[in-house]
């Protein structure tokens, strides 16, 4: 009915990978290609909905499970659902994969290197977990698994933006969007 399928793009990362800023760039291509779509953002998670949860291993994997809750609510809606969360531990990312239908689920791996995550440091939370004022700290404190066979992967260290925002948004349209018959005649 929307002109495409529905689905999550679960994005994983370390924090300062480029992950949120991906999301917020590919949904404004998408939103112009006429796919609806919407954000289910981990910070914006946990300062509503997953407020009461920490950054312990099992508050981690409740903070992901409400996720991908919500994000099959929208799926069911008709809504491509962009999911931009660190999900650190494959184990977790394979619980959640469960979730889904293979159709309806693809895991991006936004790759930068640790060295460069900690030196953009978008929000001082790194500088925080070397100090020690922050436990739990993914990347530091708190182990990240890169996934061992993800769909597709962005390198955020090695290429621009403007690059990576082309390279998935053709990844997504491929893949989510139904040509009609008259984009088959041109």
């Amino acid at each position: 009915m929307n002109g495409h399928k529905s689905g999550v793009v679960w994005f994983t990362g370390l924090p300062g990978s480029g992950k949120t800023t991906l999301a917020i760039e590919v949904e404004k291509r998408l939103l112009q290609e006429g796919i609806r779509c919407t954000i289910i953002d981990g910070d914006r998670l946990r300062k509503g909905l997953n407020h009461d949860l920490g950054f312990t291993e099992t508050d981690r994997m409740e903070n992901l499970r409400r996720a991908a809750v919500i994000s099959l609510m929208f799926i069911e809606a008709g809504v491509l659902v962009l999911a931009p969360l660190i999900s650190p531990f494959n184990s977790s990312r394979a619980i959640i994969k469960q979730h889904f239908t293979s159709e309806d689920f693809t895991e991006l791996y936004v790759k930068c290197s640790l060295e460069v995550c900690e030196r953009r440091d978008p929000k001082g939370m790194y500088r925080l977990a070397r100090e020690g004022t922050l436990s739990n700290f993914t990347g530091v404190s708190a182990p990240y698994e890169p996934p061992l066979q993800p769909d597709i992967v962005v390198d955020t260290e090695y290429f621009s933006l403007e690059y990576c925002v082309d390279f998935f948004a053709d990844y997504v349209l491929s893949k989510y969007k139904i040509e009609t018959e008259k984009e088959n005649d041109l």
